[in-house]
């Protein structure tokens, strides 16, 4: 009596409740197909809401975070939504051992599969490359992409030397950013980078906001690319800097061959920071592309 009792005041039939539970495990498992992508949700900056136009997602380069793109993503966001990412062992996402460009674009799918609507991609640097391995891998999550001064070619220089500078740098008893500046200066080669590197120190916990020992492990991988044979067939724009090395007329091929409608602009003021050296120039270019490029 007492069984009946409980069924009969949940106002539903064994056949209801079957339907319902079956309705709800496809649903799981419809969401579970749509997000696994076996990467890790990384912590973003939203900026701007949703509207007709799609979205934008910017992934950093190298030792960057998503805050040193806030000016940018704030004005883009005037017309549609910005999310500006903190990479795998950067900033407030997680730090993990392994960090290649499959994982990284696995990880920017995570985001992306839960977002509401269409999204274009840029990326700059190293989140360039994970840019482009995310439109290549997962060409369903990318509407259009942006690609700031780096080829998907692997490149014989390295980054190690900052990280040793940055491991270097004694953190005991800080105050005040401009402290770990004084300190930062006879270890950093190029004095234009000590401000960037200093917006990924958390100065209260005297401790970099980047996993050092991951990054410098993983060198050889950030300064490769992977070998993908599949080719992203939607428009892609490959912005470089007029003072930047980066990427070469002989990088070309190999560009068209993965992205075949990419078209090039060049900032010619600009260095390999293009969007930190010109960043009204840059955001213009970017705005323009966006709003015409079909």
């Amino acid at each position: 009596m007492h069984g009946k009792s409980r069924h009969a005041h949940s106002g539903l039939h064994w056949p209801a409740l079957v339907e319902r539970f079956q309705g709800a495990r496809n649903s799981a498992i419809q969401l579970c197909a749509q997000t696994a992508y076996l990467g890790i949700m990384l912590n973003f900056i939203e900026h701007g809401t949703r509207s007709d136009l799609p979205g934008l997602l910017i992934a950093h380069g190298l030792y960057g975070s998503a805050r040193n793109w806030g000016v940018i993503a704030k004005r883009l966001s005037d017309t549609r939504k910005i999310i500006a990412v903190d990479m795998r062992n950067h900033g407030a996402s997680p730090w993990v051992s392994s960090h290649t460009y499959p994982e990284m674009a696995a990880d920017l799918a995570e985001v992306l599969a839960v977002q509401d609507g269409p999204f274009d991609v840029l990326g700059h640097s190293m989140g360039g490359k994970a840019a482009m391995t995310l439109a290549l891998q997962h060409p369903d999550l990318v509407g259009r992409l942006i690609v700031a001064d780096i080829a998907p070619v692997p490149y014989e220089h390295s980054q190690i030397r900052y990280v040793d500078a940055l491991k270097s740098v004694d953190l005991s008893g800080l105050e005040k950013r401009s402290d770990a500046a004084e300190r930062m200066a006879p270890l950093i080669d190029d004095p234009a980078l000590i401000p960037f590197f200093l917006q990924s120190l958390d100065v209260a916990a005297g401790r970099w906001r980047l996993n050092l020992d991951a990054l410098g492990a993983a060198m050889p991988d950030i300064m490769g690319f992977p070998q993908i044979d599949t080719s992203f067939e939607r428009p892609a724009l490959f912005l470089t800097g007029g003072q930047s090395d980066y990427v070469q007329p002989e990088h070309r091929p190999e560009i068209k061959r993965l992205f075949p409608k990419a078209r090039f602009v060049k900032l010619p003021g600009a260095g390999h920071w293009l969007h930190a050296e010109e960043p009204r120039a840059f955001e213009a270019t970017v705005r323009a592309w966006l709003d015409r490029a079909g």
